[in-house]
């Protein structure tokens, strides 16, 4: 699944056991409501993974969209896990203190079972 715009999409893919979204452009208060609802509509698994690696700029609203995107999958069972943030936007989630709430990986957890036992480590 794709959601499109000017300065913002997210790529889809599911398995059995992990979505992959990979968010692409800036999201702020202009396009967090695309990727709010990209996050929403991601189906229940025991791991959402959001790739970062394309956002550039990340804004309070995007915060917010992650934190309530955290406690929705965490309700549900599930772990949000956000994976090679651009060092803009992992500055910010150190400001803001979410890499203390959400687990933050590089891409060299790539597979579920190479999550598991980066999330370990």
């Amino acid at each position: 699944m794709d959601s499109s715009g000017d300065r913002f999409h997210v790529a889809m893919s599911v398995s059995d056991h992990v979505v992959d979204l990979r968010a692409v452009g800036e999201i702020d208060i202009a396009t967090v409501a695309s990727f709010r609802a990209a996050l929403w509509s991601a189906p229940a698994r025991p791991v959402l993974r959001l790739d970062l690696s394309g956002v550039r700029l990340l804004s309070a609203a995007g915060v917010r969209a992650l934190v309530a995107a955290h406690l929705r999958v965490r309700a549900r069972g599930g772990e949000l896990v956000l994976v090679d943030p651009d060092p803009v936007v992992a500055r910010v989630l150190r400001a803001t203190g979410l890499h203390r709430v959400l687990p933050v990986h590089e891409s060299s957890c790539g597979s579920a079972r190479e999550l598991v036992a980066c999330a370990a480590a």
